[in-house]
């Protein structure tokens, strides 16, 4: 086991951290990690700048063939009505936000047993059609793959198809990348092995992405360390990964609500670890969807450097009970409380005003 101040000075260099060295960090002092997370994030992105988006998800249905335990939004029978959108409902939704400033539209739903490439190709060229300017980071690899079922077309014909028809790019949504806790929690959903390949199809296409994790759902330190482990090399492959996104497991009104909910210095944990681990990933988002506001601020002394999306009108974390919600103004106060220079961005990450008073 490697000594702490040899993994000290290895994380001061700029070294890059091994999955057998990284376990010990979750056993430092919150203060020290939270410093060598910062001083981590200096490495990767010098300036004191926080980034925003203004933008909406639009959950255009909840019925879903996945069934995953850790969700409390898909349909289920006698517990949650089951619903789909209309196309007039989702260009009502992407008019409003533009109305307040937004570029960013989130397309997410379930596995729908009856969508097919042909629904999703629609309701993506009929979004472009009245909103060409919109930036459509949509769908997840889990949804790419549940077309490619579907309609038994290889991934990369899927991806290339939803290209063409006006998709900019893709989340990549990895709950968390260990096939022992996916197998207990997500049977039905993809294998870290397809989302690997989901990931690779974006990156031959020409396609940008990110990655997430959803930690606390019974995972060890190692695990932890394991899925992070994947997106590092992954991102070595390929470069497409713009930003990491962790958050915390809910288990309020899944079918795991048993597990003891992580804590906020888990999250702050995680976030300095990520930061310290994944020394190719140049933005790491502060989550203050579930975690909230005051800890996202904290998050964002200890390796963080973006807040993400306003997220106009979420409902699956709502789903768990988990009510917080913001907007740029508000972003702006907790960014600026932080000692930093809150930033409005576009989906690239480009800079499209800085608010310096």
């Amino acid at each position: 086991m490697i000594e702490h101040n040899e993994l000290f000075h290895k994380i001061y260099q700029g070294d890059r951290i091994s999955p057998e060295e990284a376990p010990d960090l979750f056993s430092w002092d919150i203060i020290d990690l939270g410093k060598a997370g910062d001083m981590r994030r200096r490495l990767a992105y010098p300036k004191d700048q926080v980034g925003f988006i203004i933008d909406r998800i639009v959950n255009f249905t909840n019925i879903c063939e996945a069934a995953c335990a850790f969700c409390a939004f898909h349909a289920r029978a006698n517990v949650i009505q089951s619903y789909e959108l209309t196309m007039d409902d989702i260009l009502g939704k992407v008019e409003e936000l533009i109305a307040a400033g937004g570029t960013q539209v989130m397309l997410q739903g379930g596995l729908h047993p009856d969508y097919t490439l042909d629904k999703y190709i629609h309701m993506v060229k009929t979004v472009k059609n009245r909103f060409p300017k919109i930036y459509l980071h949509s769908f997840s690899p889990s949804e790419i793959v549940h077309i490619s079922r579907k309609n038994s077309l290889p991934i990369d014909d899927v991806v290339k198809a939803l290209k063409e028809a006006g998709l900019d790019s893709v989340p990549g949504a990895s709950d968390l990348l260990v096939d022992r806790i996916r197998a207990k929690v997500s049977p039905k959903k993809i294998t870290v092995d397809e989302w690997r390949e989901v990931i690779y199809s974006l990156y031959r296409n020409g396609m940008k992405s990110s990655a997430t994790m959803t930690y606390g759902m019974g995972e060890t330190r190692e695990e932890k360390i394991e899925h992070l482990k994947i997106i590092r090399d992954v991102q070595d492959d390929t470069g497409i990964l713009q930003a990491f996104i962790p958050w915390s497991f809910s288990p309020a009104g899944t079918r795991m609500d048993n597990i003891l909910p992580a804590t906020g210095m888990d999250y702050l944990k995680m976030v300095a670890i990520a930061r310290i681990f994944l020394d190719n990933i140049t933005y790491i988002q502060a989550g203050w969807l579930t975690e909230g506001l005051k800890l996202a601020q904290i998050a964002l002394t200890m390796g963080a450097n973006d807040m993400g999306g306003v997220l106009m009108e979420e409902v699956v974390v709502k789903a768990t009970g988990i009510k917080t919600s913001t907007n740029d103004k508000e972003l702006v106060h907790i960014i600026k409380n932080a000692g930093k220079i809150p930033v409005q961005r576009d989906s690239r990450y480009h800079e499209l005003v800085s608010i310096h008073k």
